[in-house]
């Protein structure tokens, strides 16, 4: 799947969202909830905001980081994974929980 293509996907999963945009940032697409950015799709992988509480998720499940490059590494956000992205009302429950963290 190439990246249009996998982001077209991404936004189809989590069309009941309220407020979902996709926009264009660093090579990538930054998803956002009205204005809160909330996750990001890079290079065919979706990363969600996380915090130290909601991290566990992904981590016991051998999720990493995103790293747009190899200087760089933003540990707030990390991949999601492909079972969640299969899976609209569980993505969507991700999603949501991502956006809380936006305020905070």
């Amino acid at each position: 799947m190439n990246d249009d293509s996998f982001k077209d996907f991404v936004l189809d999963q989590l069309r009941e969202l309220r407020g979902l945009a996709g926009r264009a940032m660093f090579g990538g697409c930054g998803l956002y909830a009205g204005e809160k950015i909330f996750g990001i799709i890079f290079k065919g992988r979706l990363y969600f905001k996380t915090t130290e509480t909601t991290r566990e998720a992904y981590v016991q499940r051998g999720m990493r980081p995103f790293r747009p490059n190899v200087k760089q590494r933003l540990n707030s956000y990390y991949e999601v994974p492909a079972d969640v992205i299969e899976d609209a009302r569980h993505l969507s429950d991700w999603a949501r929980e991502a956006v809380t963290l936006t305020g905070k």
